[in-house]
Formats: C-alpha cells, structure tokens, sequence
C-alpha cells in the first residue's frame, strides 16, 4: 500500500515503500494500472486533491468496496493530522499571546521605572514576533516629537526623535492615524521606511500604535511600537498582527503606569526638595526672638508657594548700629529661594566686612552678578546701616522702591532708589544716600506682593492703604502692627497669594 501525491509535475510518494515506478491516472476516478510489480489499483482519496491510494487490484466487488473504504480511513487520518497541526498551531499562538500578557502584566503590577518597563516589553513583542529589531517609541508632548525609549537590536544605530507632523516617517503616520501599518518582504516596490540612514537588514516591517484609555474615557495614542527583520521569511503573519493588536491596549497601560509611577516619584523628589529649601529658608530667617534682640524690629513672610523669592536680614554691626536688608527676587519657587539664599549668605557676610551700603551692594553683585545672569533673573535689593546713637540712617537702594520713613509728625518719605536692581543692568556702579533717623521714625521695608494683592473688585491693596496703617498704628509694638498689616491684607484680597508677601519694620 502506498500514497501518492499527483498532479501537473508527475507523481511524488508521500508515504509507503520506494518504487521506481511513477503512476499517471487518466480521470479523476478509480483505475487499475499494469506495474513492473504486477497490476496495481488507484484509488482517489475523497476530499484530498491529487491524493491518491495504491493498492493490489480488486478481486472482487467486496474487495473494491474495502479498497474505496480504506481511501476514506486515509482522508479521515489526513484530515484529522491537519486539524491537530492547525490546532497545536493555535495553541502556540495561544501560548505565546498568554505568555506576552502575563509579561505585560507584570510589568503592571510592579513598580518599575519607564525605561525597564518599556525594554522589557520590546525584547518580548520582538520574541513572539521572531524580529531582530524592535523599538518603542513615546509621544513627548512638549516637543511633539516619538522619542525612542526602548529598543531591541538598535544598539549601533543612533535613533533621533520624529516629529509627529512628519510626512516621510511611518511611525509619525501609525501615530497621528492610530491605525496599524505593515510591508510584506515579498512586496515589490520602495521600501516606505528604509533606506540607508535606517539601517534594515530585512524590507518587511510592522508598526501599530501605542493606545491607552483612561477609565471612561476615550482611547488615545501615546507612542509607537515598531518591528523589523523579521528572523526566518521576512513577513509579519495575519496572525503576529492580530496577537499584537490584541495586546497594544495592554502595552499602553503598562507605559501609562509606568509614567504615572515616575511623575509620582519626581513629585516627591520635589516635595522633598521644597521641604529642604523651606527649612533652609526658615534657618535663614530670623526668628523673632532674635529680631528683638536687636531692637524694636519686626518681620514676616508669607510665602506664594512652599519657598519665597522675598527676603530679609538684619545684622548686629556694633553697639547701637545695625544693618537692615531686605530683597526680593524676580520670581518665586525653588530656584528663586536657593538664589536668595546665596545672597542672604554673601550680603551678611559683606555687610561686616564693608564700611558703607553703597559698598556692600557693589561688592554684592560682582558675588552673584554672574549667577543672575545665568538665571536670568535679577534682584531689587534695599541695605541700610542704622545708628541710634547719631539718629543717621544710611542706605543703598538697588531698585527696591518699597523702602519708606514713616514718621509721626510728617508724611512718609520714600528712600528712592540709588542704582538699578541687581542683574538688570551692566552697570557696577551703586550710589549710596543718607537720611535723619528721629527719636520714633519707624523703617518701613516691604516687597510688591503686600501691596498688589487684589481686592474682589480688582482693586490693588496699595502703598497707601499700608502706610496709612502704620502710622495710625505707629504707638503700638512694631510686632503688632507687622499682625495688623498682614490681617488687613487677607481681608482686603481674602483667599491664596499671588505672590510673595514680606513687611520688615524697625522703629529708632
């Protein structure tokens, strides 16, 4: 008994013992052929084209109708060998798409940073798929660009970020019209994505998008994932997109989380950044006991955010002298503290070292000048040196134009500015002036966020409104009228400040 494969090209044994002779049945029906072997019977196998059974002639008709029943037991085993190939196929396929989302999966429920997350995920989708290079690519919203986050196989090749209004780049197109594209490498034609510059070794490729949805809402693209040279035939199968369409909404959520998990972790970075500075500040700040110490002096912040911009200092120079200062940088936050603290920490120091105010703040600035440069920012900065004893009042303004003398028996003075703020202008040149400090005379020093808190009706608190307040509170203790101010303020523009709000007040 032999099977036989017959068609257009002759006849091929598919299995039995050798033979050298080769049958050519005429018709598609039952023959019997003359074989060097002796006279040998065809049989065609229902449902198999081209299938056919050898076997001895029939001798009778019962024996034709054994050699017609054989033919169908050989359909029925053919048939049921291909239906356990397409099936142990299938739970391959099964396999590896189960073994993808457990992967997947784990990723998700691990705390994992964006990078290991997304590496892992392109060495398994390249692993499933049998392709020799992979990359994951992430919408950057800040640049509109795919930057590449992960890859496989990508190794010496330099992969710079895509613009997603790119006309020539498939995985700007994949991204922008969250649709999946792919190239048989059997396909004629350019190839769409190669070329030199990106390196293929094979011409098929496969690109989809990278989706999320967020719960109940409406799923969009965050990135690309991109597979090429595909190991064996250089063709992505029907069943390698359906697998990796059936898991890209997978794969989304776990480089969603994996985001998540490190926005959460720079914020509090953050936070503990912020504490630090704070506490720095804090430190820096001088306590009221301490302002006490040193006369009738009094002083408060309250900061636009977790760190101020605004600050002040006053140092003991010698018996009955003291030096008062107080600034405000260009902004606020973080970076606008750590710049106030490198002041704080110069200006004290120069304070002791220099014999007047103008010398301090022209000192001061070839100390940080360079740094505000760098940071673009600059600082209004008011010094003065105050002598009891002589009832002088010497001081040097840097485009600080809150500095007032209030008085009880005249109208406030404002102490004008003497040189521009500190890292606006090239110039280096800080002019210095000099006033009466009378018995009772109350320094009052205070930054722009007091007096531009705004009202319901859009109104300014104003300079005014302040002043006014402190000479008609001018008998009382100079901590209490620093209270008052500050209470009239938040009743004036309830809710959160704008910006940094400061009052420094210091009475002869």
């Amino acid at each position: 008994m032999r099977l036989w494969q017959i068609g257009a090209d002759g006849a091929e044994l598919a299995a039995g013992d050798a033979a050298s002779w080769r049958p050519a049945p005429r018709g598609t029906d039952a023959q019997l052929f003359a074989s060097p072997d002796g006279p040998t019977w065809l049989e065609p196998v229902p449902g198999l084209e081209g299938m056919w059974l050898q076997l001895g002639p029939p001798a009778s008709a019962a024996e034709s109708v054994a050699a017609r029943a054989a033919a169908l037991l050989v359909a029925d085993a053919a048939r049921s060998e291909d239906e356990a190939t397409l099936m142990a196929a299938e739970l391959a396929t099964r396999y590896e798409e189960i073994d993808l989302l457990y992967t997947i999966a784990d990723v998700l429920g691990r705390t994992v940073r964006l990078e290991e997350a997304a590496q892992t995920i392109a060495h398994e989708l390249a692993a499933v798929v049998g392709a020799r290079r992979a990359s994951i690519l992430l919408h950057d919203e800040a640049t509109g660009t795919l930057r590449m986050v992960a890859g496989r196989g990508l190794e010496r090749l330099r992969v710079t970020p895509v613009s997603v209004d790119d006309p020539h780049s498939i995985a700007a197109r994949v991204f922008r019209e969250q649709t999946m594209l792919s190239r048989d490498g059997t396909s004629g034609g350019p190839h769409p994505g190669g070329g030199p510059e990106r390196g293929y070794k094979g011409a098929s490729f496969l690109a989809l998008p990278i989706t999320y949805a967020p719960p109940g809402g409406v799923p969009r693209a965050i990135g690309v994932i991109n597979l090429t040279d595909r190991l064996g035939t250089d063709t992505f199968t029907a069943g390698h997109k359906k697998l990796l369409a059936a898991v890209a909404s997978q794969v989304g959520a776990a480089i969603e989380n994996s985001r998540l998990v490190e926005r959460e972790r720079r914020r509090v970075r953050l936070d503990t950044e912020l504490m630090l500075a704070q506490g720095l500040q804090t430190a820096l700040m001088q306590p009221a006991a301490v302002l006490r110490r040193s006369g009738d002096i009094a002083a408060r912040i309250v900061p636009a955010e977790s760190v101020s911009g605004d600050f002040y200092k006053v140092v003991v120079l010698r018996k009955d002298v003291l030096g008062v200062l107080m600034g405000d940088v260009s902004s606020h936050g973080l970076t606008a503290a750590m710049l106030m603290a490198h002041v704080i920490a110069a200006a004290g120091i120069l304070a002791h070292t220099s014999t007047s105010p103008e010398q301090a703040l022209a000192r001061l600035l070839e100390e940080v000048g360079e740094e505000l440069l760098r940071a673009e920012m600059h600082v209004s900065l008011f010094y003065t040196i105050l002598d009891a004893r002589r009832g002088t009042l010497r001081y040097a303004n840097a485009g600080h134009p809150q500095a007032f003398l209030v008085s009880p028996r005249h109208a406030p003075v404002r102490l004008a500015a003497t040189a521009p703020p500190l890292g606006l202008s090239t110039d280096r040149h800080v002019a210095g002036a000099r006033s009466t400090w009378a018995k009772g005379d109350v320094l009052c020093l205070f930054s722009d966020g007091l007096v531009d808190a705004m009202g319901p009706g859009g109104e300014p608190y104003g300079e005014g409104r302040l002043l006014q307040l402190v000479q008609r509170e001018h008998a009382k203790p100079t901590p209490d009228i620093v209270e008052a101010a500050f209470r009239d303020v938040a009743l004036f523009a309830p809710g959160p400040a704008g910006d940094d709000r400061t009052l420094l007040l210091a009475r002869r």
